[in-house]
């Protein structure tokens, strides 16, 4: 049987009347094909806090050469409780590092780690989408991973102990609260957190640090997706043929589909960059429409799913669509680039200058 699974200091269940049945939580995880996605699966476990930096340390093992890390977290420091039935809840904020070796991030966070997995505001995480491979430990406290090699994760869990378990009571099953660090009286924590200063304890604080140790950027919330190795090198060699895109090469497409949707983000808030800067955003479409074209059919719609909802609010806030932005080179794609027919509703002042510049109102 598994052992029972033992709550971090984040989260607190809230009390069940006698008569109410209890929900026992125990170690373990379960598994589900991700839709729209073949041959790739979502892993879900619960492992106890005290377990989860050396499962962490040993999945990184996984990750071999280099990974990027994942934080999410709450900026504003007035959040120290919520209950998990709040309507109105605030959105955290994510962050990625850039790619570096593993083993140099492990030892950056090894400082942190304690804080991350106990506090009730913070998520983290490692991925490789190049590996196809990410785990992420969530606010909620519950581990998530993504594979295209689902055998290997099963040793995995076997390794550490943890059993095959379908029916797995997670903290969202039942009432519960979120709690900073702060939040928490100084007894109540296990002496290596007990002696850190109150400033260290606030993960406004603690995060900020990582933030800035690991030149981590913000990252929009927007389209979700997971592309298997065996997508990723079909697409990879599609681009490494076409000698017009050898200066966006390099990025992983699933990056440039991630950079399209933050792009129209960007312009549906209002574009700040100046001509060439809205270009260069129009171009990576340019790019992913000819992974689109050159791609077999099942990835082709997959892609074609990914984009409906950038795509959408990108034609929703084009104006003066009987103008072209310019005349670019679109190769022998079949689709006419609705994306350079009229221009973003929101310029900012440097993209206004330009198509003035331009002769763009004088058409």
């Amino acid at each position: 049987m598994s052992p029972n699974y033992e709550l971090p200091l984040g989260l607190r269940r809230w009390h069940q009347h006698v008569d109410e049945p209890v929900d026992e939580q125990r170690e373990g995880y379960d598994l589900a094909l991700l839709e729209d996605c073949e041959n790739a699966y979502r892993f879900t476990a619960l492992v106890s806090s005290t377990k989860i930096q050396p499962l962490v340390r040993a999945f990184s093992r996984y990750l071999a050469g280099e990974a990027f890390f994942i934080l999410e977290y709450y900026p504003e420091d007035s959040l120290i409780q919520r209950t998990s039935e709040t309507d109105d809840r605030p959105v955290p904020e994510v962050f990625y590092s850039p790619y570096m070796p593993t083993a140099e991030i492990i030892g950056m966070v090894q400082p942190f780690f304690e804080r991350l997995v106990h506090d009730g505001f913070v998520g983290f995480g490692l991925a490789n989408n190049r590996q196809g491979l990410e785990m992420f430990f969530s606010e909620e406290k519950v581990l998530t991973f993504f594979t295209d090699n689902h055998l290997r994760l099963c040793n995995f869990f076997q390794r550490q102990g943890l059993p095959f378990s379908p029916d797995l009571v997670l903290p969202a099953d039942f009432g519960h609260d979120h709690v900073s660090l702060l939040g928490l009286p100084k007894q109540d924590l296990p002496e290596s957190m007990a002696q850190l200063h109150a400033d260290d304890l606030d993960s406004v604080n603690f995060c900020q640090q990582l933030i800035d140790l690991l030149d981590m950027y913000p990252v929009e919330e927007g389209i979700s997706f997971f592309l298997t190795r065996k997508e990723q090198d079909e697409v990879a060699r599609l681009i490494g043929a076409e000698a017009r895109f050898d200066e966006m090469g390099e990025v992983e497409f699933g990056s440039l589909l991630l950079n399209w949707s933050d792009f129209v983000v960007e312009c549906e808030e209002g574009f700040d960059g100046d001509l060439e800067e809205y270009r260069l955003g129009l171009k990576v479409r340019d790019l992913i429409q000819f992974v689109l074209e050159g791609v077999a059919g099942e990835l082709a719609e997959k892609i074609s799913r990914i984009l409906e909802e950038p795509d959408g609010n990108f034609r929703r806030i084009l104006v003066d669509r009987r103008k072209r932005i310019d005349s670019p080179d679109s190769g022998d794609a079949r689709q006419e680039p609705f994306w350079y027919q009229g221009v973003v509703r929101q310029q900012g002042v440097e993209l206004r200058r330009d198509l003035i510049r331009s002769g763009w109102f004088a058409r």
